[in-house]
């Protein structure tokens, strides 16, 4: 059976996925579908962020050894989460039977500029300082271009932030991680698997294209979507993932399939 961990972004948690893990659980109904909170975050609001990367990485694999789900798993994270999943390739390669990375950046391969994108720094600043509603509002707009469906999304997303409030130095350790966060120059071992989202506000899509280019990696980008591509569109994700993962078939299972 395959284990699909999922991972999210900075200051999100696993409630942030919506829909999404119901839509990949009816693509492959024969998967274990799993959703992590990292620390600081979600049901782990009350513990403490690590400021580093691969410590997030550290922190997933004892949590699924804890709850005695074994490995090899597939990787599916956006942003911040596809850097922990690049860690967690790199820790423990053997534990991973492939990755799909959505939306990320990591240096050395991109600068800050294109990391995150300018327009963005004063709104980043309004977050800090703005009551939670606010702050959800301001995070929504600078990562989903559904417009139509921002409504009823922002409820549920002010609801999370007021039960499970990430606080400010756990936003800064996360943020700080993910600034830090070096990834090697050589490609991981594992299946990779790259989308983006063309007209992502938040995070420049170059960033993605680079890592595909240099990593020989798969990759898909999405011409409408912002940055939270599984908000915006999860059923395309989900068409992607079936197309990559027929590659990845032996000519007998192919066989098989007919």
């Amino acid at each position: 059976m395959t284990t699909w961990v999922l991972l999210r972004g900075l200051v999100r948690e696993q409630r942030h996925w919506g829909r999404f893990p119901e839509l990949l659980q009816a693509a492959f109904p024969e998967a274990r579908i799993v959703t992590l909170d990292l620390p600081g975050n979600g049901s782990l609001v009350r513990e403490t962020s690590p400021t580093t990367v691969e410590d997030m990485a550290e922190f997933c694999r004892a949590e699924l050894h804890r709850h005695g789900i074994a490995p090899p798993y597939k990787l599916l994270a956006l942003s911040l989460g596809a850097m922990v999943a690049v860690a967690w390739n790199c820790i423990a390669p053997e534990e991973v039977s492939g990755s799909v990375l959505i939306n990320t950046s990591m240096r050395p391969f991109s600068p800050f500029y294109r990391r995150l994108k300018p327009q963005n720094y004063a709104r980043l600043l309004r977050c800090l300082k703005a009551e939670p509603a606010e702050r959800e509002k301001l995070i929504l707009e600078m990562t989903s271009n559904r417009s139509c469906a921002q409504a009823a999304v922002l409820q549920d997303w002010i609801a999370y932030q007021r039960e499970a409030p990430v606080s400010a130095p756990n936003a800064l350790r996360q943020l700080w991680a993910a600034m830090r966060f070096r990834a090697r120059q050589c490609k991981p071992c594992t299946r990779l698997l790259i989308l983006g989202s063309t007209a992502d506000g938040l995070v420049d899509n170059e960033c993605s294209r680079q890592l595909a280019a240099l990593w020989h990696a798969e990759a898909a980008f999405h011409p409408s979507a912002g940055h939270d591509l599984p908000l915006d569109d999860g059923p395309w994700i989900v068409e992607q993932i079936k197309s990559w993962m027929e590659m990845e078939k032996t000519p007998s299972e192919m066989e098989a399939a007919k």
